[in-house]
């Protein structure tokens, strides 16, 4: 977290930390999954049960967690690191949730994997979304992420094939875009879109303006 930074309740912020020594998080769909339903049930009040809730997202989906935490507005899990985007609706929402959700991720993967330690960089880093530019450019940038598992230098030295990255996109499950892109989904339950500012009426509006980013460098 960026040093002196002050999580404020009703702000914005960009939330992402990645594996200890770059390690990967996630390993197998299961990992994945697992760190979906935990982003639901870490919202809320309520305390995390899974072995008694269920443990994945289908089992939990409709399950009361409490007075929500955060409204989670965007997310993307690449295999060594996450990002989010977040308001805070309680004073320590943000930093309530992110406890519960890698505390609950740690001793799933610590199990799973026979491991101990750290799995985490760390604290949660966090970056204050301050206008609406920034804000609508970081939507399309957590979305974006996946582009780098086919085309790694894309920032750098373009895109080489955008119609392979769109569709690369279009199929990647484990992030918020589709929940932006289609009209039903299970996940559609982990964000809250109309937290949001109406930057998108329609899933063209978000597929025009990711296009935008991919094609030229757009500033936020």
């Amino acid at each position: 977290m960026a040093r002196n930074l002050i999580i404020a309740p009703g702000e914005f912020y960009h939330i992402y930390n990645r594996g200890n020594d770059k390690r990967n998080i996630f390993s197998s769909i299961r990992d994945y999954e697992r760190f979906l339903t935990l982003l639901y049930v870490s919202n809320g009040e309520m305390p995390v049960r899974l072995q008694r809730q269920g443990s994945t997202l289908k089992d939990v989906h409709d399950i009361d967690c409490g007075k929500k935490l955060i409204n989670l507005c965007a997310y993307c899990l690449m295999p060594n690191h996450f990002h989010l985007l977040v308001r805070g609706l309680t004073n320590n929402g943000i930093s309530t949730f992110m406890q519960k959700l890698t505390t609950a991720y740690t001793m799933y993967f610590d199990k799973r994997y026979e491991r101990s330690g750290s799995l985490f960089q760390g604290r949660f880093k966090a970056i204050h979304v301050h206008n609406d530019r920034y804000l609508k450019y970081v939507i399309a940038y957590i979305h974006l992420n996946p582009i780098k598992l086919v085309d790694s230098n894309w920032k750098e030295a373009g895109i080489k094939d955008i119609n392979k990255a769109e569709t690369y996109l279009e199929k990647y499950r484990y992030s918020s875009y589709l929940d932006y892109t289609r009209s039903t989904r299970l996940e559609n339950c982990i964000i809250n879109k109309e937290a949001l500012p109406k930057y998108f009426n329609t899933a063209k509006d978000v597929k025009d303006y990711s296009r935008d980013l991919l094609m030229v460098k757009v500033e936020p």
